[in-house]
């Protein structure tokens, strides 16, 4: 039996305000092309579905077609809700869809209830257990408010159901967790409780493989407990991974064989850092003229117009920062850098810094006055009104 490991599509995200549904749709052609060439028999995806409880009109129905165009390839399929889904709107109709080959699990109720298949070494009990957040589903699984009791209560059901089925049924089990020894990015949302959101991997162990969704960089936990990861950079954090998805074929004993999946990449990230004149010439750069950039500009200075400079060049700029080279002042406490300035002087120093534009013009240094004025008056008037309010 073949199986297609992928989570975390986020449908519905943008990436520093660009929309990637039309990127998003990419990757589905790509999993519905592997699907068919690859004669899968079971896509799992494990949670994080959409990127919001709420999906918009156009994001429902990319999910809708997916679904349609995977189920005509061939395979059936196995979704669960992550944190970033509504587990009852993604739920809804699961005990239709089951019917055509589409299985949900978003349910409590269903944790142990797994889906059958048959292949030639005989059968395979696929398991859903959708993101569970300890305060709401602790009573129900009679487990502490933590990630660890919970999934260690879901997961013994899981066990208790597997133990009654016949010998050598192999098991797969789909879960959105955060993992002990899983890499990190910064597109994911936090799941801790208390400071303690990740659970060990044993958690899951007697299990023949188990699709992890929550992580968005593709990685093995250990041999048969792995993270496919997000489909698409979410982050700039995450632009050195390679996405896609994990090709996992189940021998007689289990995952005989797990290989990666690439996706495609519809635009590369990059990041650049360095002087403006530097960037917007040297040669180097031009593979960054097509990606989405993330930039550093390091100049002493602040340039003028530094956006669309760069956009003349690097049109998909999308984050622009300043760290301006030598405005380093040691380890000076903030007392001994304003010690002996004026209340003007120190806040032209205030404007300096943030601008990264050279020192406060005399316009600037006007108006500031003005300000320090007005606010002086303006403290000595409300001063007087309560010298005579106490005298009276």
């Amino acid at each position: 039996m073949r199986l297609l490991h992928t989570s975390d599509w986020h449908l519905g995200r943008s990436f520093h305000r660009v929309g990637m549904l039309e990127h998003q749709a990419v990757f589905i052609d790509h999993l519905v092309d592997t699907v068919r060439a690859e004669h899968v028999d079971m896509v799992v995806v494990s949670g994080d579905v959409y990127d919001r409880a709420l999906p918009s009109v156009d994001t429902v129905r990319l999910l809708n077609d997916a679904v349609e165009r995977i189920v005509d390839a061939g395979a059936q399929l196995l979704v669960t809700s992550g944190n970033h889904d509504s587990a009852d709107r993604l739920g809804f109709g699961a005990r239709v869809l089951e019917r055509g080959g589409v299985h949900l699990r978003t349910r409590l109720e269903d944790l142990a209830r797994p889906v059958l298949l048959e292949d030639a070494h005989g059968p395979v009990a696929l398991y859903g257990l959708p993101y569970l957040e300890p305060a709401l589903v602790a009573d129900a699984l009679d487990a502490e408010r933590s990630h660890l009791s919970v999934l260690t209560s879901a997961t013994a059901r899981v066990a208790a159901d597997l133990a009654a089925r016949s010998g050598g049924t192999r098991s797969v089990l789909a879960a959105h967790a955060f993992v002990v020894g899983g890499q990190v990015s910064d597109s994911e949302r936090d799941i801790s409780v208390g400071g303690v959101g990740s659970v060990p991997a044993q958690v899951f162990s007697g299990l023949d493989y188990v699709a992890l969704g929550h992580l968005h960089g593709r990685q093995q936990i250990h041999e048969r407990v792995r993270y496919s990861g997000s489909p698409l950079a979410y982050s700039f954090g995450e632009a050195r991974q390679a996405k896609g998805s994990w090709l996992v074929d189940l021998g007689a004993d289990g995952a005989s064989t797990i290989e990666p999946v690439d996706a495609p990449v519809p635009r590369r990230l990059e990041i650049l850092r360095g002087e403006l004149d530097d960037l917007l010439a040297d040669p180097r750069y031009a593979p960054a003229e097509t990606a989405w950039c993330q930039v550093t500009l390091t100049d002493p200075t602040r340039p003028r117009a530094a956006m669309e400079r760069l956009r003349a060049r690097f049109p998909h700029t999308l984050v622009l920062s300043f760290e301006p080279s030598g405005t380093d002042q040691g380890d000076l406490s903030y007392a001994q850098r304003v010690r002996g300035r004026s209340n003007l002087d120190v806040c032209c120093d205030f404007v300096e810094h943030v601008r990264a534009a050279g020192p406060a013009s005399p316009g600037d240094r006007a108006l500031l006055c003005e300000a320090l004025e007005g606010g002086r008056a303006a403290a000595d008037e409300a001063d007087q009104r309560g010298r005579r309010a106490g005298a009276a």
